[in-house]
């Protein structure tokens, strides 16, 4: 292995190392909790080592907003896959994502609420992105309905999948009645 190719792995390691650190402590006690100072001392690099990878708390909650997109497009489609016909495909895919931001709050919250620095449903749209929609799209493109445009009924349902959970963050939902809204919706919204 050449020096440049080490250099480029450790570089790519100390990325990595920065962007899950910063992922646990936003977990463990939000996003405020997360400075470049915090992250130097717990990841035991200086402030310069981090900024000479992001180039502050911004980046780092887009980096960590892509790597939360692929693990939700991934658990979105398993779920899917597992399932068999529309009803369960689309109830399944509808859990999933209620479960991936119920588990993974500061990474929802990168990926939907804060200020990461990416570009949503433009051109410049990064990869993980485009491939987290796409993951809904693929079961709810399948019952969006004749003469409905499947990416508009894909926007509308996570939309409305979105709201259920903000709302029940905020603690404006009754958790009692978590599943009957959901079954709502898969049943009202999706032409089955």
């Amino acid at each position: 292995m050449s020096v440049q190719e080490r250099k480029e792995r450790e570089r790519a390691s100390r990325e990595r190392l920065i962007v899950a650190t910063a992922r646990e402590l936003a977990e463990q006690q939000g996003w405020d909790a997360v400075t470049t100072r915090r992250l130097a001392e717990r990841i035991e690099y200086s402030q310069p080592v981090l900024y000479s990878h992001f180039r502050g708390k911004r980046e780092i909650i887009g980096a960590v907003a892509l790597e939360g997109a692929t693990e939700m497009a991934a658990a979105l489609r398993a779920a899917a896959s597992e399932a068999d016909g529309r009803r369960a495909r689309v109830a399944a895919l509808a859990h999933a994502y209620l479960e991936f931001a119920e588990r993974n709050p500061a990474v929802y919250d990168a990926l939907f609420q804060l200020d990461g620095g990416l570009a949503f449903a433009q051109e410049d749209t990064p990869e993980p992105l485009k491939d987290a929609f796409a993951a809904l799209l693929e079961t709810l493109g399948e019952v969006a309905g004749e003469g409905v445009h499947p990416a508009l009924f894909t926007e509308l349902f996570w939309s409305a999948l979105h709201g259920l959970v903000t709302l029940t963050r905020a603690g404006r939902l009754l958790p009692e009645g978590a599943e009957e809204r959901l079954d709502l919706l898969v049943d009202r919204l999706a032409v089955l």
